[in-house]
């Protein structure tokens, strides 16, 4: 199956792709070739329906973009936790994110904020041209503006999350990023202050606001459903925001809007769209990605793959970079236990002796897995642990169970770990590490209830406890933003 922005389809303004002032040595090349065959002027970028919507696709193949959420991103999010043991000294396969050693010029750094910000002024680009346009009007005008809004919010949520201190340090009060809202077409706008991790977050919720008030409901396939945004792509995310923030009657009121049920089975419906767990987990990363769990994936076919370094793949099953750690999540009887009868068991094999992540089993090139962005089960469980902060342990457990009884049905929770509002607050908290694994979760998961990075040990030593205090508990800005960027 075709992807809706494969990479020889789309169309690319003829415009300096992201910001010149945040582009690293790495980058500059590729951006600043502006000339392939498949570019045209920005005079007529927007001159047609079909050119307009040429443009819609080009800013989901922005956050596809192998070191942004097309590979790198997801892996960043892994490394830095304990889950993985990383198998690999070599500082281009993320020895150094591992260990905690990454500094302002590496290109890792480097590479996702550029990206990150030439997708969110790609976005902007399109909202200032199509904003103003004529050539598309009514419902579809309004989804194609919703779309860019969630690109945007997307590539905002991922910047502060890396490069900013969590939310609840201080509500937000710290230095988060350069809010940059209005189209960048050359270079001479460099100085911009960083604004307040709150201000970027509002803006992310207004974005998110926004963009489920213009999106549809679905398209006319499972396979556009998947890969681009509508309402419940725009509600599942604010549902991961306002958890990053801690407010959790927020939590709970978006992810009512999905989840409207209070009891088992939880599902999704709205006009011919529905999202609700698979019956099967293996389902979910079975080959066609496109069934009722996924609420927004990046998809991949053989001509728009990522590389080798950056494909989820290849780090976890081909090369096996990164194995499972035995003092991770992998140690839950769940996982691990001789006699669990747990479906996630099956995601994961042996190869050369090291327990290793199988839910990307496209291991050789070309690298067509999917990259779950949204899905049902996480929904599910960002409720469960908003609703378990708010005192609903009644439906918390519900939430919880659903999602484990998925793929165990026989299981039952000890009372233990469910019946007081701390212990089923960590039971959750764990059925995410379970479920979520390898899908970039973990530092995110960490950093948002303001814990520390464990102390962990893998193939290159060992990595000491990183506390939030620490000066490497979030990645540094960019040395080259710091050297263009008189306002930071």
């Amino acid at each position: 199956m075709k992807t809706i922005y494969q990479r020889k389809k789309y169309i690319a303004v003829g415009l300096i792709g992201g910001l010149i002032s945040l582009l690293t040595p790495s980058c500059t090349k590729d951006i600043l070739d502006t000339e392939p065959q498949t570019s045209i002027s920005e005079l007529s970028a927007y001159s047609t329906p079909d050119k307009i919507l040429a443009q819609v696709n080009n800013l989901y193949y922005r956050i596809q973009r192998a070191q942004f959420y097309g590979g790198r991103y997801i892996l960043f999010n892994e490394q830095r936790g304990e889950e993985f043991s990383q198998n690999s000294g070599n500082a281009a396969e993320g020895a150094l994110i591992w260990q905690h050693t990454t500094l302002s010029t590496d290109s890792f750094v480097g590479n996702l904020w550029s990206l990150a910000y030439q997708a969110i002024n790609n976005s902007n680009i399109f909202l200032d041209r199509v904003g103003s346009s004529t050539v598309v009007s009514g419902a579809l005008k309004d989804q194609y503006l919703a779309e860019a809004k969630f690109v945007r919010a997307l590539s905002y949520f991922a910047l502060v999350q890396v490069y900013a201190k969590p939310y609840l340090t201080d509500q937000g009060a710290s230095a988060g990023l350069p809010l940059r809202l209005t189209p960048e077409t050359s270079a001479g706008n460099d100085n911009l202050p960083r604004s307040t991790v709150a201000a970027i977050y509002n803006q992310i919720i207004k974005d998110l606001d926004e963009a489920e008030a213009g999106l549809p409901a679905g398209y006319s396939s499972n396979a556009l459903n998947t890969s681009r945004a509508h309402k419940a792509s725009a509600i599942a995310l604010k549902t991961r925001v306002y958890l990053a923030k801690g407010e959790f009657p927020k939590v709970v009121l978006e992810a009512k809007k999905l989840a409207p049920n209070a009891t088992a089975p939880f599902v999704y419906t709205s006009g011919t769209t529905t999202h609700r767990l698979e019956t099967n987990i293996a389902t979910v990363f079975g080959g066609s990605y496109t069934g009722n769990e996924a609420i927004f994936f990046i998809p991949f076919n053989a001509q728009d793959g990522p590389d080798s370094q950056s494909a989820l793949a290849h780090n976890y099953i081909g090369a096996v970079i990164l194995s499972l750690n035995s003092a991770g999540i992998y140690a839950n009887p769940a996982l691990s236990g001789g006699t669990s009868t747990d479906a996630r068991k099956g995601l994961i094999t042996v190869k050369n002796g090291l327990n290793v992540l199988n839910k990307f089993p496209k291991s050789a090139s070309p690298f067509t897995d999917y990259i779950p962005v949204l899905r049902y089960s996480e929904v599910l469980l960002n409720y469960a642990e908003a609703a378990a902060e708010t005192d609903d342990l009644t439906t918390a457990r519900a939430l919880l169970d659903a999602v484990r009884k998925r793929s165990d049905p026989s299981y039952t929770f000890p009372a233990a770990a469910i019946t007081l509002k701390a212990d089923l607050i960590n039971t959750i908290l764990t059925e995410r590490r379970i479920e979520l694994l390898g899908e970039g979760f973990r530092t995110a998961d960490l950093q948002r209830r303001l814990q520390p990075f464990p102390a962990k040990t893998g193939g290159i030593g060992n990595v000491a406890q990183v506390l939030p205090t620490a000066g490497n508990y979030i990645w540094p800005i960019p040395a080259d933003e710091q050297g263009t960027n008189g306002g930071i």
